[in-house]
């Protein structure tokens, strides 16, 4: 406690001398080698040593990424231009003494990663995610940021959230928690924008987008955009109030860039490796999952993580809800605007119930144990091989199963109740106020929309903090669609990856808990040579033999297990995996009702469209 205490005094010793803002300048002379040379500058910092920083951790994600390994040729001066010593008492700080209350430190950073999390620089682009490019120091967080950019071409725009100013490569932000949120792109983006009418105000939603296709796959994926963005203000009531009246789609879909998607306050980083020709506008699928978070994760934030750490992993109880729902909400909307059919979201929402229905994770932690694992999971590197196949469900998944779930049961047993009402509840008492939000925030918010706390306490006790699986059959038919198996009476051996070399079928993935392969004692690195007779050599090999067998039928499965050649008897199982169809796809009658219910739900009344 003492060690905070004197944390907090010399934080605002600090702030309290400080008066310029915050200088940063940006060059890309070495844009070829992916390199930028940066230089940041306190002024006016009294003679306290300054502890600069590189950041462990970014907006969005919620494990360690030590953006410090791409930072060298560290300089650091004084305000008269005199060379100054600094020390490293950890590999992402430099601590500055003896200055004269004006430091400037020059780096130069390495990116070579275009993406949600990473920076990447080129002759084309400059992709900057601001934690994996910045120095920062300790202390100074609430002073205002100015960045100045010097562009590698004249035809380099800036996409960005931080506010502009007269100058097209100059922009501010109001503090560092912004700026660090404020991911920007420099090249010859296309551009397109429309304005929207929200809480008496008027929004301009911008779509940014860095590609290699034609300027006509631009306009087809804007009004795709536009009718999600209608669709996901109908389900929270209005348009965040977004700051200095803009929100950001920045893009890149390149063959050179990562595929992610990250929210920010104002804006979201999309990419993807494959154009929107090749990909058949299916980037759709992030930017309607990204945009929900302006609600649901940028506004709508979970207590842990308010404010962010950019120095440690950023750990929340309640992902399943921040993730989850979104991920639910995503396809969901796209289904509501008429770009996928109920077919395509039948065939989404089959995956997340295969997941919680068979995955072994659910007997180890419910879904806030799951999003605890984040800091693990969340594009999180180790070499170190885990049991996660067994242990772990992705909050995402695990969390869209539940608002499915929740979504279906509300619509059944309340009357003009669903999903959408408790999100617009807990939007007008955690998101338009900013009030980070508990677990039991979340359940009290599903008391007031159902007036009944008893079902609220059931829900939360038995698939929020309890690890039940709900009853989706059921749930389901009263939109009149049937869950099903989808290969009934085939034989499994259960879940299992291959790498083929040669004529070695080697196991590249941890054998599940209670599969047929698990049991008879194959695990991940096993070699399988073949099954009774037939020798496995190839994905087609393996199939075939699998298609010989029924469920119940046994086989000697022969395989090499550390340096050993063993036999195994091999007990196959019914191929288990489930499918979401319209009653009408099964040539099973669908009620009025029933398709009442599923225009409700869906947006369309679909027994013409399947």
């Amino acid at each position: 406690m003492k060690k905070l205490i004197a944390l907090i005094l010399s934080t605002s010793s600090a702030v309290a001398y400080a008066a310029e803002p915050v200088q940063y300048d940006v060059s890309f002379n070495n844009a070829v080698h992916h390199e930028a040379r940066i230089s940041v500058t306190y002024s006016d910092i009294g003679d306290a040593p300054l502890q600069l920083r590189m950041s462990r951790s970014s907006p969005g994600r919620y494990a360690i990424h030590e953006f410090a390994k791409n930072v060298y040729q560290v300089w650091v001066v004084d305000g008269a231009g005199n060379p100054l010593t600094f020390t490293r008492p950890s590999p992402y700080q430099w601590d500055v003494a003896g200055h004269d209350g004006t430091v400037t430190a020059t780096y130069t950073l390495y990116a070579d990663r275009a993406g949600g999390t990473y920076s990447g620089i080129d002759l084309t682009h400059a992709h900057l995610n601001m934690p994996a490019t910045f120095m920062w120091a300790r202390g100074f967080d609430d002073l205002p940021i100015n960045v100045s950019f010097s562009p590698v071409s004249e035809a380099w725009k800036v996409a960005t959230q931080l506010v502009p100013t007269e100058d097209a490569y100059v922009f501010t932000a109001p503090n560092l928690q912004y700026f660090m949120d404020s991911p920007t792109e420099l090249s010859n983006f296309s551009e397109r924008s429309w304005d929207i009418e929200s809480n008496d105000k008027t929004y301009t939603l911008r779509l940014a987008v860095h590609h290699d296709g034609i300027e006509e796959d631009v306009d087809v994926y804007l009004e795709k955009a536009k009718k999600v963005v209608d669709q996901q203000i109908q389900i929270f009531g209005e348009l965040p109030d977004f700051d200095y009246g803009t929100y950001t789609f920045i893009a890149d879909y390149l063959p050179y860039v990562s595929g992610d998607g990250m929210e920010h306050r104002n804006s979201t980083i999309l990419a993807s490796t494959q154009s929107l020709h090749q990909a058949e506008f299916q980037q759709l699928g992030t930017l309607s999952h990204e945009f929900v978070h302006a609600w649901n994760a940028e506004r709508i934030r979970p207590h842990r993580l308010e404010p962010f750490n950019f120095e440690q992993a950023n750990m929340s109880l309640n992902l399943w809800f921040v993730e989850g729902f979104t991920s639910y909400y995503g396809p969901l909307a796209i289904r509501r605007a008429g770009e996928s059919s109920v077919k395509d979201f039948a065939e989404l929402i089959s995956n997340p119930i295969n997941t919680v229905t068979y995955a072994p994770g659910r007997s180890f932690a419910s879904s806030q144990g799951m999003s605890t694992q984040a800091p693990f999971v969340d594009a999180a590197t180790s070499i170190d091989p885990t049991n996660f196949a067994n242990t772990f469900i992705s909050y995402y998944t695990y969390g869209a199963a539940i608002g499915l779930a929740l979504d279906l049961t509300l619509r059944a047993e309340f009357a003009e109740i669903t999903l959408d009402t408790l999100m617009r509840q807990v939007w007008e008492t955690h998101g338009k106020t900013e009030v980070p939000y508990t677990t039991d925030d979340l359940r009290a918010a599903l008391v007031q929309v159902t007036g009944k706390e008893r079902f609220a306490n059931d829900f939360f006790a038995s698939y929020i903090t309890g690890q039940e699986l709900p009853d989706y059959k059921s749930l389901l038919a009263n939109a009149g669609m049937l869950l099903r198996l989808a290969n009934g009476g085939d034989a499994s051996a259960g879940p299992v990856s291959f790498e083929f070399e040669g004529k070695a079928a080697l196991i590249t993935q941890n054998t599940i808990i209670n599969s047929p392969l698990y049991a008879a004692g194959l695990d991940r690195g096993d070699q399988v040579l073949s099954i009774d007779r037939l020798n496995i050599h190839s994905a087609d090999q393996w199939d075939n033999a699998i298609g010989r067998y029924s469920p119940g039928d046994t086989a000697t499965i022969r395989f090499i297990q550390r340096g050993i050649e063993r036999t195994a008897v091999l007990t196959f199982a019914e191929d288990n995996e489930l499918e979401v169809v319209t009653y009408e796809a099964a040539d099973m009658a669908v009620s009025k009702s029933q398709l009442a219910f599923r225009k409700s739900w869906l947006g369309v009344d679909s027994a013409s469209e399947d």
